[in-house]
């Protein structure tokens, strides 16, 4: 095997063998002249190099070895020679005694003990094969320890198959096996397989920017999980401290984390099918629950096995594409499942009806929908009736839709409440009060409809709503008159005023307003 066969066969992962290993060896006996404080850099292979910069045939994790020629004579190109080899993760520099090595300037060895870069010598006598069959030693006993790791992982498809393990226990096994602490997330950071840890805090700058990462971080690994139409997420595989499962097992490298990406994927697979199955009886619960099918009691108990739980609140919402937009209803199931939220969902002529648990995360996944507008009612507890909160989402929806806005809940204005649901009862509200004002308006241009409306949206105040409207006080005033004649009502009555405002909302909620 040539140097650069052997260098392409090894991957820049932690090794077993480490610096410190090698120097220890009676055999070789290395001197350490720098950086002592990085012996305990891994190694991953052993390899001659006299070229000044043999960097870009370097993966990271090699012993350099050299007679000296590659050394720079000067000060200044013997300090970037140390600062190439750092910056290429080289685990330590070898110089042979007494050879072609050059006198060391202070600055080469000021710069190997600021990077803890190791500099070592190795006596004449001592040849380069023999350090080279050192590291080629452990790293043969190194590739057993990972293909028994690997003959292992794959006995986890077998566990899946017979011991019905949850995904949390699963990985639990692996982590005793792979010698790494393994964290599973969705893209954003959200649990992917249940009870599986998330990275935290410390470790999120590790999560990558795009979808396709390299799959080296610092003391560790970083994998997608495959999925159809992209990776459902990112494996995180960090090598173990003392404590914990897995203590005293070498990570078991690149390959072995790519065996347990490969799991994932298959127990999220399980996963997901399970999920689609609970979809659709969900959906056919929500049918039965929408329609006030369901006594309360059973209600109650069927939406507990789907994941609700009995003393949280739900919310029911109403959805629908922006603009006449066709909703893209798979998008809404999975930032649903993005947001970990327990969820139902029913496809009806009016809209896409979702059923959800009360948490800041569901709504924030409904409003970060694109070209989406939803309505949501207020929370009201699992088993009640829903003919409320169904009115409730559809009027919040009507408001989103003439707001303009993504998300609109039901909040403390109960006026709408009181309307009906019905188009055709809306239409008769406003035809019996605001239909002369409406015609009028139509025909000549005016505008003593919103007038009205915004008169009684500022609280009656004449100077506020003129502003509003960009017109003079006395204009106003000469409107809202004109208005109450048209309609035949007095706007100093309180039952009239009360008639005019729920007309004017039914009008809005109708999409009748000009």
């Amino acid at each position: 095997m040539t140097a650069m066969t052997a260098m392409t066969a090894m991957t820049a992962m932690p090794a077993a063998l480490r610096v410190h290993d090698l120097v220890r060896s009676p055999a070789l006996q290395l001197r350490v002249l720098a950086g002592e404080a990085g012996l305990d850099r891994p190694v991953a292979w052993a390899h001659v190099s006299e070229l000044e910069d043999p960097t870009p045939w370097l993966l990271g994790a090699e012993l350099i070895m050299t007679t000296g020629i590659a050394i720079p004579r000067s000060a200044v190109r013997q300090r970037a020679y140390i600062e190439r080899l750092h910056a290429a993760g080289v685990a330590a520099l070898t110089l042979s005694a007494h050879l072609h090595v050059p006198p060391l300037h202070r600055e080469f060895l000021d710069a190997a003990e600021d990077r803890a870069m190791p500099v070592l010598e190795l006596p004449l006598q001592v040849p380069f094969i023999a350090v080279a069959q050192e590291v080629a030693a452990a790293a043969q006993a190194d590739a057993r320890n990972r293909l028994s790791a690997q003959v292992q992982v794959y006995g986890a498809l077998r566990w899946l198959a017979a011991e019905d393990l949850t995904a949390a226990e699963l990985f639990r096994r692996l982590e005793r096996l792979s010698g790494y602490s393994l964290y599973l997330c969705t893209r954003q950071g959200h649990p992917l397989l249940p009870g599986v840890p998330v990275p935290g805090a410390r470790h999120a700058a590790l999560l990558p920017a795009s979808a396709d990462p390299a799959p080296t971080v610092p003391g560790g690994h970083l994998l997608p999980v495959p999925a159809p139409g992209g990776p459902a997420g990112y494996l995180l595989a960090l090598e173990r401290q003392d404590d914990g499962p897995g203590r005293g097992v070498p990570p078991a490298g690149l390959g072995v984390v790519q065996h347990i990406a490969t799991v994932a994927a298959l127990q999220l697979s399980m996963v997901r099918h399970e999920r689609e199955t609970l979809r659709r009886r969900g959906a056919e619960l929500l049918a039965e629950l929408v329609r006030d099918a369901l006594d309360p009691q059973t209600a109650r108990r069927y939406l507990i096995r789907l994941g609700f739980t009995e003393e949280a609140l739900v919310l029911l919402a109403v959805l629908e594409g922006e603009d006449g937009a066709a909703l893209d209803d798979a998008a809404v199931v999975h930032a649903l499942d993005e947001a970990a939220v327990p969820y139902l969902v029913l496809r009806r002529h009016e809209g896409l009806y979702v059923l959800l648990a009360d948490s800041p995360p569901a709504l924030d996944a409904l409003a970060a929908l694109a070209r989406t507008r939803a309505g949501v009612s207020r929370p009201f507890a699992p088993g009640s009736t829903f003919g409320v909160p169904r009115r409730e989402a559809c009027l919040a929806l009507t408001r989103a839709r003439a707001s303009g806005r993504a998300l609109v809940a039901c909040g403390d204005d109960t006026t709408d409440r009181w309307l009906h649901e019905d188009p055709a009862v809306l239409d008769g509200l406003v035809d019996q009060v605001l239909g002369a004002p409406l015609r009028y308006d139509g025909e000549h241009g005016s505008a003593l409809v919103l007038s009205a409306l915004t008169w009684l949206e500022r609280d009656r105040s004449t100077e506020e709503a003129a502003r509003a409207l960009h017109i003079h006080p006395n204009t106003l005033l000469y409107r809202l008159r004109r208005f109450a004649t048209l309609s035949g009502r007095s706007l100093s009555s309180t039952a009239d005023l009360t008639e005019v405002w729920l007309a004017l909302r039914a009008a809005r909620m109708a999409g009748r307003l000009p």
